[in-house]
Order: structure tokens, then C-alpha cells, then sequence
């Protein structure tokens, strides 16, 4: 039997992965994130599940080396929280490459039609028994345009979303999808043309703050930002700025670039020292999610399916096709 360690660990992850516990994999759950002060919890596992908070540094991976774990399995798509250059040769990385597209796409479009329909701000009057509609109004989405930032399979499903409200629809990726519904245009044309803008791409070096003052300079005075990818592809500096001075006409987030202290914890009692978020969540025209995109039964069944399958061909074979390799 192999002992995994699972870190940050919610009770949805419990729910997902327990079944899978037996015969041949034996999880270990912790609440903790995996970081410098927390890997020693390995210690005599053969492997660690990680999500998108945690913080797989070289000093980590030294440490999980000398304690003969054999794999890194990343519970989500994205790996920019692992260094994987330093990783290579020492210890395997594999990811959940695609589990539900359609769990964030979905998110995505719910946001817009929240913030475009200003669905949060009736909720709360109504519970108030304020029925007044001043100040709520929106516009359609038939015929506006919407940019799509990455068109992988959350991208392409995104815009079938899309399509199916009577949106034109423009697309810019380096890797184009022959399977995407939309036009590809230059990222310069996608920022003057958007009415909606939606991010749908993995953090990269070459896209970090890919939406920041000057880009933003560019849109179409009054577009909406979406952003359901990873946080740091905006600069949220750039992106309050864009809001306050009307050129960013609101903004839809369930990333945030210096979130991982905070997403998925509950801080309801206490007072959050992150004067740049309270400011975000504090905007009218902002909705912030704390990384929930993902987060629906088919997703989550699909995540601990592929985890376990990354895992287990990894014990039997010494590979798996879901292996990260640069």
C-alpha cells in the first residue's frame, strides 16, 4: 500500500477521495498547505496531492526527496505554485490536465450576467424590501462582443456559452484551436473591440500581468474583465486604477494574485489586512469568488478520478500520460 499526503485538504476533497482509499493507496488528509513549514507531514509517504495554494519550492522538494516521496500529483490544471525546473530529474509532477471545462465557463458567464444584470446588488435591496430598480440597469448581450483570452477547452466551451446568447465572438491564443467558435484576432485588436474581455489561460512568465495599465489603455472604455484563470495575469494595481477611472466598467474575479493566504479559509470574524482586496470586494461593479470556478460535483469527481489514476499508473508503471514535463 502506498501512503499519500494530502494537503489542504476541505471536506469536499474528504468526500471526493475517500472512496478511493484502500487496498492500494492510503491517503493521509491535512488542513495544512504544503509549504517549507508544513512538508515535514510527509515524512515515510510515497507521495503529496497539492492544489492550487500550495507552495512546492525547491527547498520543498529537496525536503520531500529525502523523505523518498516518489511524485508530486497536482489535484488541479495549472502548476505555476511548483518549480518544476528544479523538480526535474528528482521527483515526478503530474496535474489534472481537464476535469469539468464546463465548471468554469460556466462561472464565467455566471459572473457576467451578475454584473451586467447587477443580480448581487438586487439580492441584497430585496432582502432589505427595497424594491427599487434605480441604478440596476443593464444592458443585452445578444450582438456585444466578447474577447476570449485562451481558447483550450474551458476557452472553447466558454464561447459556446457565448455563442448561444447571440455574442460575437473573437478569440487570441499563440496555439490556436481548430475546434474554437470565434474569430482569432491579434491581442491588440481583442482589446479594442471587447466588450467583455475573459481569461481562460495557464500563468506563464511571458503572460504575468498580461492585463495591466498599459493593455488596459487599449479597451474599449467600459469592458468587463473576467477572470476565472490565475491571478497574477492581472495587476490589480492597474486593474483598481482602470475601475476608478471608469475605463474598466467592472471586473469579475475568482483569482486574485496574492490570495493564497486567504482563499478557501473562513476570516468572517476577523478583519482582512489586504487593503488592495478589501478595496476590490468593497466596489460596486466587482464581484470577487474565492476560487470557486471548479467547484461542482462532476468536477470534483473528475479531479479525484484522474488524481488517483495519475497515481496509481505512476506506482504500477513508473509513468503516467499526465506527467508534467519541460
Amino acid at each position: 500500500m502506498k501512503t499519500i499526503a494530502f494537503f489542504d485538504t476541505k471536506s469536499y476533497d474528504r468526500e471526493s477521495f475517500q472512496k478511493y482509499s484502500g487496498d492500494e493507496l492510503n491517503f493521509r488528509f491535512f488542513e495544512n498547505k504544503l509549504n517549507e513549514d508544513t512538508v515535514s507531514m510527509a515524512a515515510c509517504c510515497d507521495a503529496v496531492c497539492v492544489f492550487v495554494n500550495d507552495n512546492i519550492t525547491r527547498r520543498v522538494i529537496e525536503k520531500l526527496e529525502n523523505y523518498g516521496v516518489k511524485i508530486i500529483a497536482l489535484r488541479c490544471a495549472g502548476y505555476n505554485n511548483v518549480d518544476l525546473k528544479f523538480a526535474r530529474n528528482r521527483i515526478k509532477v503530474v496535474r489534472v490536465p481537464a476535469y469539468s471545462p464546463y465548471a468554469v465557463a460556466e462561472h464565467a458567464m455566471g459572473m457576467i450576467l451578475m454584473l451586467n444584470r447587477k443580480l448581487h446588488r438586487a439580492y441584497i435591496r430585496t432582502r432589505d424590501h427595497n424594491f427599487s430598480l434605480d441604478a440596476l440597469t443593464g444592458f443585452d448581450l445578444n450582438g456585444k462582443t466578447v474577447g476570449v483570452i485562451g481558447t483550450g477547452k474551458i476557452g472553447q466551451v466558454f464561447a459556446e456559452i457565448c455563442k448561444g446568447f447571440g455574442m460575437n465572438i473573437i478569440g487570441y491564443d499563440p496555439y490556436e484551436n481548430k475546434d474554437f467558435c470565434g474569430k482569432y484576432v491579434s491581442l491588440e485588436s481583442l482589446l479594442s473591440q471587447s466588450d467583455i474581455i475573459s481569461l481562460h489561460c495557464p500563468l506563464t512568465h511571458e503572460n504575468k500581468y498580461l492585463i495591466n495599465d498599459e493593455t488596459i489603455a487599449k479597451m474599449k472604455k467600459g469592458a468587463y474583465i473576467i477572470n476565472t484563470s490565475r491571478g497574477k495575469l492581472v495587476d490589480t494595481q492597474a486593474l483598481i486604477t482602470g475601475l476608478k477611472n471608469g475605463q474598466i466598467g467592472a471586473a469579475g474575479l475568482d483569482v486574485y494574485e496574492e490570495e493564497t493566504d486567504l482563499f478557501f479559509e473562513d476570516f468572517s470574524d476577523e478583519i482582512i489586512r489586504d487593503d488592495t482586496l478589501s478595496s476590490l470586494i468593497s466596489m460596486p461593479n466587482v464581484i470577487v469568488t474565492s476560487h470557486q470556478a471548479f467547484l461542482t460535483k462532476e468536477a470534483l469527481s473528475s479531479i479525484a478520478e484522474t488524481t488517483v489514476k495519475n497515481l496509481n499508473d505512476f506506482f504500477k508503471t513508473g509513468k503516467s500520460e499526465n506527467e508534467i514535463i519541460i
